[in-house]
């Protein structure tokens, strides 16, 4: 396997939480540690998978995780008005510290809209390396490892969001009204863009 550096996110299309994205570098070696340890997308693990091989990938390679709270989030989103173009931001984000860390040359993405979204972001040492995004990029190993920290960092983040507001906040974007109205009775419609992506559609039922 041709070392690289593999990047997923988490949180896109949860209602509640942080957005996060993970970057994880794996040559041979830790490529054949994190199969072997049973790394594979997020998506197909347990919470509490994802956290125990959460902890074997960060012992194992060289990581990155940028975390962006709701609050962040919302302001970005204003800003930019679009989500592939935050999102194209924090991948890029984590590339170049990865690069800081290692020598890499190539880079595989999950693919999130255009690829210009992530290649325009990109900034010196980003530019250098040879790009793939690709649909279901978790079928690659260090794709699948990156998953994982940005899903372990999203559920630990959701975790401190939920004792914050006095209220468990529920994954995904369905079955989240009640407790958005909830909270928004108790700490005021204000508090929401503390704890949630205030763009989704979800906000004009609440």
């Amino acid at each position: 396997m041709v070392a690289r550096i593999g990047t997923d996110e988490a949180g896109k299309g949860d209602f509640f939480g942080y957005l996060t994205v993970g970057g994880v570098y794996a040559d041979d070696k830790t490529a054949d540690l994190l199969a072997s340890h049973g790394v594979k997308d997020s998506k197909r693990l347990s919470d509490r998978q994802v956290f125990i091989l959460e902890e074997f990938v960060k012992k194992t390679c060289a990581y990155e995780v940028v975390k962006i709270s709701p609050e962040k989030y919302n302001q970005l989103y204003a800003k930019l008005g679009n989500l592939n173009t935050l999102l194209g931001w924090a991948h890029a984000r984590v590339i170049e510290n990865l690069l800081n860390k290692v020598d890499c040359s190539l880079v595989v993405s999950d693919q999130f809209g255009d690829k210009n979204f992530l290649e325009e972001r990109l900034m010196e040492k980003g530019r250098k390396v040879k790009l793939v995004q690709k649909t279901h990029a978790e079928s690659d190993i260090a794709v699948a490892a990156a998953s994982i920290l940005a899903r372990a960092e999203f559920l630990r983040t959701l975790e401190g969001l939920s004792n914050y507001s006095g209220f468990r906040l529920p994954k995904g974007a369905t079955n989240v009204v009640d407790t958005a109205r909830k909270i928004s009775k108790k700490h005021g419609r204000e508090f929401l863009s503390k704890v949630a992506k205030t763009h989704f559609k979800t906000m004009e039922e609440v």
